[in-house]
Formats: structure tokens, sequence, C-alpha cells
């Protein structure tokens, strides 16, 4: 961790911004991706589980991520900058309440200040968890959060619209029952809309967090803003992108035999710098 950048420290930065309007909160997989996102200027990073997966070789949402390598990847990320970070905790690592609060517990000691549980199940028979369950997990989260000695945001993840349930209806219904659990922040990714976004920003007392770019919407940070959203978070997205540029420069150098992709390639000397600060 940077000198001069405690936990607590970031915990009191981390919460205030969910205070002081809309902000963006990009998703490194990696420590140096995470210096990078510091350099550009960005006041706080999150995980992404996917980013994290695809750079070690395995798919996404399969299970093949433990809770242990999860969380030595977020300590990297922490330990980078002098950011807030938050984590992709996915289901807490466990269907039980006790074990999701743990997770959270486990996220607070590598120096996480914010980290999110989803309501998903993991399994394609049943996706999603049982209301009175999935609130269950929820109120066990947010009572290992609250007994930290330093503020930790929270965020309860309705997955519905990513599992092939289009319900808006239980999804707003979960999130209200999530935010009276005790969640700090709500997100529901995949949200077909602005008009749904806005709808769920209005159904609920806490910020929302909305995932830029999901559902092949194409919104911008100040239009979610304008519909009441508090958190703009990208995902994987990055990590694609970072693939796709990767996958078009080397088909160019298999089929082609030439580098046409270093112009656009950072030069060297510029990410040394990044990579000393």
């Amino acid at each position: 961790m940077p000198e001069g950048s405690s936990t607590a420290d970031r915990a009191e930065r981390f919460a205030a911004l969910h205070q002081a309007g809309c902000f963006v909160i990009p998703n490194p997989w990696d420590a140096g991706t995470a210096k990078l996102l510091a350099s550009v200027g960005f006041t706080a990073l999150a995980t992404t589980s996917a980013g994290l997966a695809h750079g070690l070789g395995r798919p996404d949402g399969e299970g093949l991520v433990g809770r242990e390598e999860t969380l030595a990847n977020a300590q990297a990320i922490v330990r980078a900058t002098d950011l807030p970070v938050a984590a992709d905790l996915e289901n807490g690592f466990s269907h039980d309440p006790e074990g999701v609060a743990e997770t959270i517990w486990r996220a607070a000691e590598v120096g996480l200040v914010g980290g999110s549980i989803e309501d998903a199940t993991g399994d394609e028979d049943r996706p999603i968890y049982d209301f009175d369950h999935a609130v269950e997990r929820v109120a066990a989260a947010a009572e290992a959060a609250q007994g930290l000695p330093f503020p930790f945001m929270f965020a309860a993840r309705a997955e519905n619209f990513l599992h092939g349930r289009p319900d808006l209806d239980d999804t707003i219904r979960r999130l209200q029952a999530f935010e009276r659990a005790g969640a700090d922040v709500l997100y529901a990714p995949g949200l077909p809309s602005l008009e749904a976004i806005r709808t769920v920003c209005a159904s609920v007392g806490k910020p929302v967090n909305v995932l830029i770019g999901a559902g092949g919407l194409t919104l911008s940070v100040a239009e979610l803003a304008a519909a009441g959203v508090r958190r703009v978070s990208v995902g994987s997205l990055l990590s694609r992108a970072a693939f796709g540029a990767f996958a078009v420069a080397a088909r160019e150098l298999h089929e082609q035999g030439t580098i046409g992709f270093a112009a656009s390639a950072m030069p060297y000397a510029d990410l040394q710098k990044v990579m000393r600060e």
C-alpha cells in the first residue's frame, strides 16, 4: 500500500464520492492496469471478475476462480495505487449467509473498502436465489460490513437481467429489500433502457451503480447522471477492449507479417513512467 494511504483514509474518500454526485469507477484487472487508470485521473477503482478470469486463461462465471485468487488479485490492485478499491466478489463464494459475511471480512483484510455481492447462484437451472434467501445473504453481508472499523461500501446486486429474467418489477423489489437489509449501494446490471435505469433510481433511496455499455446500451455518463445514477462502472469492457486490440495486432502480425498496430501502441517510455509512479 502506498505510503500515507491507510485503509481508513481510502474508505472515507470512497464513501464521500457516493455523496458528491455521479462518478466513474473503472475496472482494472491487475496492478499494471490499476496504475494506468490512476495516471489518467480516476478517483476510485473496482475489480472485474471477468477481466481476472480471462487474464488467467479461464472462462468467467463458471466458478473457476475462487475466493483466494480473487482476493489476491484485489490486494495487488490495492497496493498498486493510493486510490480506494472495491471488488467484484461475485456471489460471495458461498451460498450461505455466513460464508458471504466471511468474504466481506476477508475483503476488508486485504485493504478493500467496498465490494459487491450478487444474488446469482451459479446454477443454470436456478440462476437466481429465492427472494428470502437472497435478502438473508445481503443482510449478513451488510452486518459484516457495518461491523468493520471503517466505512465499507457494500453493494448488493440484483442479477435478473443477466440471467434470462428480464423482470423489472422483481428487480426493483429485490433492490428495495436489499436497501432495507443494509446495503450501501444498489446495482442491477443489464438494465435494458435509460427509462428502466431512471425508474430504478427513483425507486430506491441509496446510490445506484450502473454498468455502462451493458445490453448494447451506449449511454454517456452525463445521461446516466441525469437519470439519477451515482456510480458508473464498466465491468469487463476495458479488459475486452485490451484483448480486442491484442487480437487485431496478433492477426496482423500472423496473417500479413506487418506491425501497423505499433502506431497505436503506448510508447515504452510512457508506460515506464506510469509504472514508476
